[in-house]
């Protein structure tokens, strides 16, 4: 690569690297994710979703005008051929504390789902309840997880089409034990600067081979659906996202979020921008085309 190349592509990752700073920043923000002194458990698996996310947690508590601590924790499912090494080695890279918890959830899983299907929910399930019980030996006041927009639309479809449910996830909320708080920074972040951000980092990316490398499973399908909506309109993906932040109750069919049964009327409000009055009725100012109506006496 030539000093030209070098420094076209310097700039390109700078400008990425300050838009998904921005992103997380502004999510952070407006979420209320991290506060004074908050222990943040980075969660990290060796996915560039995650180590993204500790990067820019880094460098931004570098720069926050709030003072907060950066733990990573990898949980060591015990897959077979997971490189022990790896992340350790990065870790102590960076001079950041770290703990490796180890748990054999991959046996459970095997044991419990039979050959084909998809292993993800019980996974998953084991995974949160380890890390929540570990947050809180270590102190932590948030649990930073990598999920990034992409993973939030992907759910919220994955729920509306195999589980009729207008559901996704939230950018922060309180787990399942009740006991902590979970956060997602990577809310505002598309899923192709994550993967064009971690080309420039070089990152040494673990694969999953519980999950992530499955064929065929619904949230692959999903996911492909999304990419071509995408790719026929920009921008789809994140207008979908922003419905999410502006949800209209009544406009819904949720009776446990709107009460259809008893919607008061307001006779002596306003009338609506569309209602005529009496004196408006009778008035020649409106004019009506006749040939817009049919006659049913002649049909």
């Amino acid at each position: 690569m030539n000093q030209q190349d070098t420094h076209k592509e310097n700039l390109e990752f700078n400008k990425l690297q300050k838009k998904l700073r921005r992103n997380v920043g502004n999510a952070i923000t407006e979420y209320n994710m991290i506060e004074e002194s908050d222990v943040v458990m980075a969660c990290i698996s060796g996915g560039k979703d995650s180590f993204a996310m500790l990067d820019i947690l880094l460098g931004l508590q570098k720069s926050a005008p709030i003072k907060f601590k950066v733990i990573a924790v990898n949980l060591d499912q015990k897959q077979p051929g997971f490189p022990e090494h790896i992340l350790p080695n990065y870790f102590e890279s960076l001079g950041i504390p770290y703990y490796i918890v180890d748990k054999d959830t991959y046996s459970v899983v095997r044991e419990k789902i039979p050959e084909g299907k998809t292993t993800c929910g019980l996974c998953s399930r084991l995974r949160r309840g380890t890390l929540y019980s570990f947050a809180e030996k270590i102190g932590a006041t948030k649990i930073a997880l990598g999920h990034h927009m992409d993973d939030m639309v992907e759910t919220m479809f994955l729920n509306m089409f195999y589980g009729s449910r207008l559901k996704s996830m939230p950018p922060k909320l309180r787990s399942d034990d009740q006991r902590n708080v979970v956060i997602r920074p990577l809310t505002y972040c598309r899923e192709k600067d994550l993967i064009a951000y971690a080309e420039y980092r070089e990152y040494p990316i673990i694969p999953c081979n519980l999950c992530g490398s499955q064929e065929n499973l619904q949230r692959q399908n999903i996911k492909a659906m999304l990419i071509d909506w995408d790719t026929q309109t920009p921008g789809r993906v994140e207008s979908i996202f922003k419905s999410t932040q502006n949800i209209s109750p009544s406009q819904l069919a949720d009776r446990n979020i709107f009460d259809f049964e008893n919607l008061p009327l307001d006779r002596n409000g306003a009338r609506a921008e569309y209602e005529f009055t009496e004196a408006e009725v009778s008035s020649s100012n409106i004019n009506i085309d006749e040939s817009m109506f049919i006659d049913v006496t002649n049909v």
